[in-house]
């Protein structure tokens, strides 16, 4: 048989009947998760070093208009949220942003979106792996007043050699996934309702010790302070396309999806801006630079007791265990459905047929991001995942109208309010933020994609499932 025309292969597009009906070889993912354990997944996913960790780094680049900076994100997850929602209904499978691409941009561009998730997954994953120390390190000092050395506990760049609870935090989520989806939300949602709880208890403490003064000047770094803190925390709004990763294991899919994608986003926006508040009222913005486990470190200064700051610092060790947990488990979902494709080895897609999770999978992902999280330093981290996370997300609002044109008779469990308008919005808010990102990451980000392109012109456009002969 004839070798297919390049450029066409390039936009050869995967028909939605085939996402739909979740085919592909061998065992396949059970559908075991319901709306409360989808809508927890979506906030685990996101509420977590976004405003435990990132708030150190943020806050200097804003001031006390931070909390604008959040606002400005948070309108774009908004708008990002319900072009999900269209999507997620329509095409409820695994792959999130990855199979929306695949049928509605053609495969090279889906490929390379997935490419886009993968480091976003991954290296989102390390990022907020990365923070974990700071808050055990925390907490041993104010219950036993012992701290593991600076070296072990931070990684290059912030003083550390090697980041040890990085890893063994990836290690023990991975754990946790091997046992089944199920088994995996349902540790989360437990999760996810402790650090609610103990943020909460934050805002409560830090507004009592509100200080106005604390606002003054307001916006020191003027709106490119505001802009850059925006693009640098998206990150954190990565739980929007973790709930879409799930697409294949949710009861109800085109009815849950849409809801829990919603339902998360207002929870996380809402908690984000009182956090972000809270924190500047009760401490001058100038004193968040370099300030380690900064929520914690509020709370003991304010009370003068430990038992705050010891909540706190419990509260960020299991919400920094949640979101790492539901990082991981959106990469190994990516990697599953691309494989399923054709597009990566079958080893990717590899079923346990007790646990029904892709094992092999799971684990080479945990290798991954355990050296990254242990190895690489924060910031350069932040920044890409932020730069994965927005492209991923402008093509979410680019497919909602692609699919509209071309599948117009699709059944929808949900439809975008105010089309064109709103996706178009959500596509430029996203242009908006990456132009906000610093010269470096950019460098790095067409690295990566390079590399990408690479790997789908040497092995998967030949091997992708589109390239078999029909019948």
């Amino acid at each position: 048989m004839a070798q297919p025309n390049l450029f066409s292969a390039f936009l050869r597009c995967k028909p939605v009947t085939e996402f739909v009906g979740g085919g592909g070889e061998g065992a396949a993912l059970s559908r075991r998760i319901g709306l409360f354990q989808l809508t927890m997944l979506g906030v685990g996913a996101t509420i977590g070093t976004g405003i435990f960790v990132a708030l150190t780094t943020a806050v200097p680049e804003a001031g006390p208009a931070v909390s604008l900076s959040f606002v400005l994100a948070g309108i774009t997850a908004a708008l990002t949220a319900l072009c999900y929602a269209e999507l997620a209904s329509a095409v409820p499978a695994a792959g999130s942003s990855y199979s929306y691409a695949y049928a509605t941009l053609g495969e090279l561009a889906a490929f390379l979106i997935g490419a886009c998730l993968l480091l976003e997954y991954g290296v989102s994953a390390s990022a907020i792996a990365v923070g974990w120390g700071q808050y055990l390190n925390e907490l041993f000092a104010l219950t036993v007043g012992w701290q593991m050395p600076t070296a072990l506990a931070n990684p290059p760049g912030a003083g550390g050699i090697v980041n040890v609870p990085a890893a063994v935090l990836v290690g023990l989520c991975t754990i946790l996934l091997l046992r089944g989806a199920r088994e995996s939300t349902t540790a989360n949602a437990v999760l996810v309702v402790a650090k609610l709880a103990v943020l909460a208890l934050f805002v409560v403490i830090a507004l009592a010790h509100f200080r106005a003064a604390n606002f003054h000047p307001f916006a020191p770094k003027g709106l490119a302070g505001i802009g850059s803190a925006a693009s640098s925390i998206f990150f954190s709004y990565i739980g929007i396309d973790a709930v879409s990763t799930a697409g294949e294991e949710v009861d109800d899919p085109r009815r849950t999806l849409p809801r829990a994608i919603i339902l998360s986003l207002l929870i996380v926006t809402g908690a984000y801006i009182l956090v972000a508040v809270a924190a500047i009222g009760a401490q001058p913005w100038t004193a968040f630079a370099g300030q380690e486990a900064g929520l914690a470190v509020i709370l003991h200064t304010l009370t003068g007791a430990a038992w705050p700051a010891v909540l706190l610092s419990l509260g960020a060790i299991a919400s920094i265990f949640s979101v790492t947990l539901v990082v991981l488990y959106g990469q190994t979902r990516i990697l599953y459905a691309m494989s399923r494709d054709g597009l990566l080895p079958a080893f990717f897609r590899r079923i346990d047929p007790v646990s029904h999770v892709p094992r092999q999978n799971t684990l080479v992902v945990a290798a991954a991001v355990a050296l990254l999280a242990a190895l690489v330093p924060l910031d350069v981290l932040v920044n890409l995942t932020s730069m994965g996370t927005l492209i991923a997300f402008a093509t979410v609002s680019i497919g909602v109208m692609i699919l509209r044109r071309t599948r117009p008779d699709l059944p929808r469990g949900y439809r975008v309010p105010l089309y064109p308008a709103l996706p178009i919005a959500s596509a430029l808010f996203c242009l908006y933020l990456i132009a906000g990102l610093p010269a470096d990451t950019y460098a790095l980000f067409a690295l990566w994609l390079a590399g990408a392109a690479a790997i789908y012109l040497g092995y998967s456009v030949h091997r992708s499932h589109l390239a078999r002969p029909a019948g």
